[in-house]
């Protein structure tokens, strides 16, 4: 599987290199405003790159499987850092929320260290319990149980986006290792008084779905944020205004740099750059697929799922929230946004996605 690991590499590289240049492109003239450095954001990205980068590396220097041993100390780690973070004099909270730690000038958000213990923790436990897993209490139930402590503990700071796309990988894995569609609806009605009390009895969550039906019909107020990323995408026409030439990111688009991103690069790229940043999201999810279908270990297999579903829908959502065919959720384009520690997260489960590609080739 040596071409599928060079094609994964060299996408993310390619992705990683947009996102060096759309960063500074979309934040440079927001930041000297703003911080008074208009490499501010951009010497913080490459920091957490190099970050990343070595951490990539570090997991890729010993045999994945070493992880499966320590899926239950792992998962009662991370559950422990999301409940420090909610204690006021341990987490930081800004614009209402709580959800990250201070380490120096840094930031560290726990809930995207969640992603990865999740995905370890579910397939570790798949591969035990495979022959289970059509059983409700003995193969269904428990993973819902860990999953729905983890989202429950994500909400509390607050993060929906983040709990329900734990959640939805989730699901996913309990998809391909063959659970039944009768318990998976079950749960569907199970969570319909949770999705009427976490969005219909709050109220700037229930204004994005409102808004996200027509938000021209409040374009200045609660659809300020989709409408202006349509026009960033319209702007662009096939080729785009050029690189540096955006207008939206002069304090028109909020969160330039991080949720709406791609909007810059549709207006600066155009459709071309719009569409192969896609492109290269579909090589990824494809050519991640293929190493999860060549992998005999139940354990690498069912982490190599999680690890592409988790890429490939953050990438899908934050697609579709800025052309306007999803509500607004808070979740970064993988590898080209702004973001520590996402961005690392992200390099850390490429690193890991390798490694298992990597030893199944020398069995």
């Amino acid at each position: 599987m040596r071409h599928i690991r060079i094609s994964i590499t060299t996408v993310v590289f390619l992705l990683i290199c947009l996102g060096i240049t759309m960063i500074y492109s979309s934040s440079g003239i927001y930041a000297l405003q703003e911080l008074g450095d208009n490499l501010f954001f951009l010497k913080r990205h490459v920091l957490f790159l190099m970050i990343g980068l070595i951490a990539a590396l570090g997991i890729m220097a010993f045999d994945y499987r070493l992880l499966q041993r320590y899926s239950k100390p792992l998962l009662l780690f991370g559950i422990l850092l999301l409940v420090l973070v909610l204690i006021p004099s341990i987490g930081k909270s800004s614009y209402g929320a709580r959800r990250w730690f201070r380490i120096g000038s840094l930031n560290f958000q726990p809930s995207e260290f969640m992603k990865l213990i999740m995905m370890i923790y579910i397939a570790d436990f798949l591969s035990r319990k495979h022959n289970q897993i059509k059983r409700f209490w003995a193969g269904f139930i428990p993973p819902l149980i860990v999953t729905g402590t983890v989202c429950g503990l994500i909400l509390k700071q607050p993060d929906l986006g983040t709990a329900l796309l734990i959640g939805a990988i989730v699901i996913i894995m309990l998809l391909i290792a063959g659970v039944r569609l009768t318990h998976l609806g079950l749960l569907g009605i199970l969570v319909l008084p949770f999705y009427y009390f976490f969005i219909h009895q709050v109220p700037y969550r229930l204004r994005r779905i409102v808004v996200f039906l027509d938000p021209w019909k409040d374009s200045q107020g609660a659809g300020f944020q989709l409408t202006q990323s349509q026009i960033a995408l319209g702007s662009g026409g096939v080729f785009g205004v050029g690189l540096g030439k955006s207008m939206q990111k002069l304090f028109y688009l909020p969160a330039a740099h991080t949720d709406f991103i791609l909007s810059i690069i549709g207006e600066e790229m155009g459709l071309v750059g719009t569409l192969t940043v896609v492109g290269l999201f579909f090589v990824f999810i494809w050519q991640g697929a293929r190493i999860a279908k060549r992998v005999d270990d139940p354990f690498g297999y069912y982490l190599a799922i999680g690890i592409v579903s988790m890429i490939g829908m953050q990438a899908v959502i934050n697609i579709g929230v800025s052309i306007g065919a999803l509500p607004t959720k808070g979740l970064t384009l993988p590898f080209v946004s702004y973001g520590g520690s996402a961005l690392v997260i992200n390099m850390v489960c490429v690193g890991l996605l390798l490694n298992i590609s990597r030893i199944q080739d020398q069995e």
